[in-house]
């Protein structure tokens, strides 16, 4: 019974592999046990997933192939089975075919991939715009198209954790964003190259000081959305996580009238809020 139970728990993990499922995976956040990758809340990353489940299924289609040659060559074609050696050199078919297939499957491959890069990369009209700022080590961001504010991003230490708040993950300001519209997401570094990237949209792209970079997500399912700083920029680089909360129109609304107030600023402010450095320092 026992070896049954094992069989059954290998036989379900390998059938959640070979689904590209997301079991045991969560929304906005890693879990324990965790297979795939987390729950999508975006297009893109709807189609990252397909995508995977569709090279998945060749991967493994190519595996057992090649497995069943190995298998047919021990069997057939050892001293045993077989004395008197074969003194075939070519064979056209073969030949051909060995070089055919695996061209054929990478244009299989090819297009799928072609697709969902433009996808990523071919950014819709934006309805929000935020710029997101990478700095040793925490997120500063600010809303261009909708009043002069900015603000800091830090990790919540643990001693001032809620218990509804994932440790590494939580921040004190979380980025808000309106749910089921384009978000143009616009970042950069301001003193060495950090990574913005929130797995359930699917984003992950540098954030170099000097340069603006560009990716977008559209979340389609309101609740908050974690990712962290995916360049290796120093020594609290495990410390910058990123916090998306998603909410309704009306919900966004009324926090972009109370953000402008809480943290409006002037021309004259300086672009690092250096009571935050401090404390992201100060660890």
């Amino acid at each position: 019974m026992l070896m049954f139970k094992r069989l059954a728990a290998v036989a379900a993990m390998v059938g959640a592999l070979l689904c590209g499922s997301a079991a045991w995976a969560g929304l906005g956040q890693p879990s324990p046990w965790q297979l795939g990758f987390q729950q999508s809340a975006s297009p893109v990353m709807d189609s990252i997933t397909s995508f995977h489940t569709f090279l998945l299924y060749v991967i493994t289609a190519i595996t057992l192939f090649v497995m069943v040659l190995l298998l047919i060559i021990m069997v057939r074609f050892n001293a045993r089975a077989n004395p008197v050696p074969s003194r075939t050199t070519h064979n056209t078919f073969l030949e051909m075919a060995w070089t055919v297939i695996p061209v054929a499957i990478l244009v299989v491959i090819a297009v799928p991939s072609f697709r969902l890069l433009f996808l990523q990369l071919n950014t819709p009209q934006a309805e929000v715009t935020v710029k997101a700022t990478g700095k040793q080590w925490f997120w500063s961001y600010s809303y261009p198209d909708n009043g002069n504010f900015e603000f800091d991003s830090l990790i919540v230490q643990d001693k001032d954790r809620k218990p509804d708040q994932p440790r590494l993950l939580a921040v004190d300001n979380e980025m808000v964003v309106p749910v089921n519209k384009v978000v143009r997401v616009l970042t950069t570094g301001s003193d060495v190259i950090h990574a913005f990237a929130v797995p359930s949209f699917g984003i992950k792209i540098d954030s170099i000081p000097g340069r603006i970079n560009e990716t977008w997500f559209r979340a389609t399912r309101e609740g908050v959305y974690y990712g962290q700083c995916s360049e290796l920029c120093g020594k609290d680089h495990a410390y910058m996580p990123i916090a998306v909360r998603v909410v309704s129109e009306q919900a966004f609304a009324a926090w972009l009238e109370q953000a402008k107030k809480k943290y409006a600023r002037d021309d004259n402010t300086p672009p690092t809020n250096v009571a935050a450095a401090e404390q992201a320092s100060a660890r």
